[in-house]
This record gives structure tokens, C-alpha cells and sequence, in this order.
């Protein structure tokens, strides 16, 4: 007896960029998971890393990290600091929230957002499946690198770890400004 194929994934949509018009250093991430698509918000899910990075390499303590304060109030804070919040692909379709999962995905105008940014310094991959793509990233003519991801799966680097990463990239841009 023939298989039945499977019903196709959702095809899905990411989110517009996060940008200010002095941004110096644009983090790529993969494309956004369930949390952060059902919320409409960067790096949504609770255990992501990402907020409570910032809010180190940014020496926001209390009620002034990120991680406790509205999304609307994060970006602000992000824009101002000179960090621009995007991801490699505009669509996919994927079930659940791994990058694994991931199928037909469909890049973001990288290069357009670029040329909208003249004071971009640097691009930072968040993640490998991000950085699948750093040959691209490498083409627009800025300084790439590759950051361990903030996801709760990479879980085999602790957060200092990843830290300690981020803050080389970040202090390298121009957009450390906690020691």
C-alpha cells in the first residue's frame, strides 16, 4: 500500500528588522521561533539568552535589564546602543521552532538592508544555521562573525561562555559598553 505523503509545514513569515539609523553592528539570528512569532518579538522564548546578554554586555541590572522590561522598552535601549536585530531568512515553512526543521526557506534582502545602513561596522551570525550563510554575509563587504547561539538547545555552552563571546564581537563593533 502506498504511503500517504505528509501534509506540507506552515508556510511561515519572520519579522521586519530592528534598526536605528546609527546602527554599527547587525545580529543575524535564523528565523524566529514559535514564542517569537506568536508574540511578534525578537527572541521571545523565556529561556533564550539573548536578552540577559545584552543586558550584561550593557550593564543593565534590576529593573533596567532587558529581559524584565516590555519589548516595546527593549528596543529603544537596542537602537541606542547601535545594534541592529535581524534574521537570515525572511520566510520558511517549519514545524515547531528548530532550525533543523526548517524547509524552503527564502533569504532576506541582506544586501538592501545594508545599503540602508552606511554606518554598519560588522555582522554577527547568532547561531550555525545563521552562519550557513556567513559566505553571503562575507559578499557585503563588512567584518563577519560568528557567535554561539543564545537558543536554550545550544545548552552545551554555559551562559558566561557565551558571554564572554558575545562581548569580544560586541566591544570589536563598538556597541560594549560594560566592561
Amino acid at each position: 500500500m502506498p504511503r500517504t505523503p505528509e501534509p506540507p509545514s506552515p508556510r511561515l513569515q519572520g519579522l521586519p528588522p530592528v534598526v536605528g539609523p546609527g546602527a554599527r553592528l547587525l545580529v543575524l539570528g535564523s528565523f524566529p521561533g514559535v514564542a517569537s512569532l506568536a508574540s511578534q518579538q525578537y527572541y521571545a522564548h523565556p529561556r533564550n539568552a539573548f536578552w540577559p546578554i545584552l543586558s550584561a554586555l550593557w550593564g543593565l541590572r534590576g529593573d533596567e535589564a532587558l529581559q524584565v522590561r516590555p519589548y516595546a522598552e527593549r528596543l529603544p535601549v537596542v537602537r541606542a546602543h547601535g545594534l541592529a536585530i535581524w534574521d537570515v531568512y525572511a520566510g520558511c515553512a517549519r514545524e515547531g521552532s528548530l532550525d533543523s526543521a526548517i524547509r524552503d526557506a527564502q533569504l532576506n534582502d541582506l544586501p538592501g538592508l545594508i545599503r540602508q545602513v552606511p554606518t554598519l561596522r560588522g555582522i554577527a551570525h547568532n547561531g550555525g544555521e545563521s552562519a550557513r550563510h556567513m559566505r553571503i554575509t562575507r559578499a557585503l563587504g563588512l567584518p563577519v562573525y560568528q557567535l554561539p547561539s543564545t537558543s536554550p538547545a545550544n545548552a552545551s555552552w554555559s551562559f558566561e561562555r557565551k558571554l564572554a563571546a558575545w562581548r569580544v564581537v560586541f566591544e570589536t563593533a563598538g556597541v560594549a559598553a560594560s566592561g
